[in-house]
Order: C-alpha cells, then structure tokens, then sequence
C-alpha cells in the first residue's frame, strides 16, 4: 500500500486526508497541535490514519508528501527542508499552498526540484481541481508524478506554464470578490443577494462552461469576436475597488446572514457539500469517494 505523508490536520489536511484514504493510500498525518487526536475523532472516524508530531519521522519511508500548514513561508521552509533530509530523492514534495511561489518555498532548499505546488480548491476531496505549479528549479519528473497521483485520486490537474503569485484560480477569485466586497459595501446589493444572484447565473454558467467557450456562445455564429467587438464594446464603466476602512461592516452582514461558530459551520458544509456532491456527476465529473463525513 502506498504512504502519504500530509502535513497539517486543518480543513485541507483533513480533507486530503479523507480523499487519500479513500483511494486507497496509507495516511500519515504530521502537526503539532495538541488536539490531534480529537480532531481525527472528530473528522476522521473509522479511517485507518497514523498520527504524530514528529515530521521527520511522518516523512520516513513516504511516497508522496502533501503539505497543508500554515500559509507562511518561513514556517514552509522549515518544514521542507525537513522533509528534504528525510525522503528518497524521488518523492515528490507537495504544498497546498494557496498563493506562495514554489520558487520562495524551494529557496535553499537541495530538493528544490522536487518541489510542487499542488493547490486544491476547498475541500478537495470533492472540487475537481489541482492546480499543479512548477517553480523554476522543478523538475519536469517531479510535475508528472504529481499529476499522475492526482489524477489517480480522481481529480482534474491543471499545469500551469510557470510560476505566478496566487497561482490562477486564486487570482480570479481575487478580483472577482473584491468586486462583491465593493458592491455591498456601496449599497448596491445585499450579502445574500449578491450570492443568490451568482449562483442563478455566473456560477450555474461556469459549472457548465468556462469564461472563453461561454464567450464564443455569447457572440452567437459569429463568436467572440462578434461578442468583443459589440455587446462588449460598450461595457467601458470603471471597475473600483473596494475600502479596506469599511470591510467590518461586510463582514458583520456576512456575519449575521450566515451565522459563526461550530454549528454554523456544520450547517453550511453540509449544505455545500450536498449540493456539490449532487452537482458533480451530471456536470461530467467523477463521482467522489464515498467516505462518511461526521460533519454531514
């Protein structure tokens, strides 16, 4: 059976945890917190996982490292240069890193090339996407082992050319709730409004195409051009951005639309989670692994 050593046992961890298991795989999980144990009984009921503390001897002997921990590069560094002194050279040493440049990761690092960025969307036992970034001292060996485990595992790797801060997904997603941030912030539209309205549109569009097919429909026969040079010709309003001075007022709607703490939370994941498992397989995506979730 083969080992995979993840590195935190956070929403991502825990997840990429489950999903691992699921497919097979010997899990290993490495933090320090001292409630490791309950988490595991919390989140990982009846899931055969190893726990510990200690990363050099998590990494002993693993196949694949997925690392989850905190998104700071300093404390990345350290982690990966323990796990460069403890694994064979051909395991592939991957961060789920959300925004930090593999190069920034490798930097000094002697396994620098077996360096990746595998970057999930949340929770990535159920989004298809991995989002694999090479740095400039990546191997080519290393990114294929890499989409070749995620593919295995049932999920949609995306290379990407080179190495840019936030990767792509996260950059979009950027500019994309900045502009939500600012609509609320000026009155335009209410928190639960504005979520509504995505999913009855944008989202619903990009589950089922992407921006540029969407774009070549939008333009009819003729295509996107037809659409650029027309409808799009007159969408010349500003985009601002929002106030950084006014975010506690969006975030006490979001607040008090959504609620917080442990309830709220176990509420709106199950209903994410739901939605996303009823969405997946109709839209052409593999079914995720069954696994029990307590949280559901």
């Amino acid at each position: 059976m083969a080992v995979v050593t993840i590195i935190g046992a956070g929403v991502i961890g825990v997840s990429w945890a489950r999903l691992f298991s699921a497919a097979g795989w010997q899990v290993r999980i490495s933090d320090p917190r001292p409630d490791l144990e309950d988490v595991a009984d919390q989140y990982l009921t009846g899931l055969s996982v190893t726990l510990g503390s200690d990363l050099a001897l998590a990494a002993d002997g693993a196949e694949f490292v997925q690392e989850a921990g905190p998104e700071r590069a300093e404390i990345k560094e350290q982690m990966f240069a323990t796990l460069a002194a403890h694994t064979r050279d051909d395991v592939v040493l991957a961060s789920s890193s959300s925004s930090l440049l593999p190069s920034v990761i490798a930097e000094g690092n002697p396994a620098a090339d077996r360096i990746v960025i595998g970057h999930p969307f949340n929770p990535p036992e159920l989004m298809p996407l991995v989002e694999v970034v090479p740095g400039p001292g990546t191997s080519a060996r290393t990114v294929e082992r890499a989409v070749e485990v995620y593919r295995a595992l049932g999920k949609l790797p995306i290379r990407l050319k080179r190495e840019i801060p936030g990767f792509v997904g996260n950059r979009l997603q950027k500019v994309f709730n900045d502009q939500c941030t600012y609509l609320v912030q000026q009155g335009v539209i209410d928190v639960t409004d504005l979520d509504d309205l995505v999913r009855a549109s944008l989202g619903l569009r990009y589950a089922t195409i992407g921006p540029f097919q969407s774009g070549t429909l939008g333009g009819g026969p003729a295509g996107m051009r037809h659409l650029v040079t027309h409808v799009g010709s007159q969408m010349t309003f500003e985009i601002d951005k929002p106030d950084p001075a006014l975010m506690d007022e969006v975030l006490e709607a979001v607040e008090s639309a959504y609620g917080t703490g442990e309830p709220a939370y176990e509420r709106l994941v199950a209903l994410r989670d739901g939605r996303t498992r009823a969405a997946l397989e109709p839209l052409g995506w593999p079914r995720p692994p069954t696994v029990p979730n307590p949280q559901e």
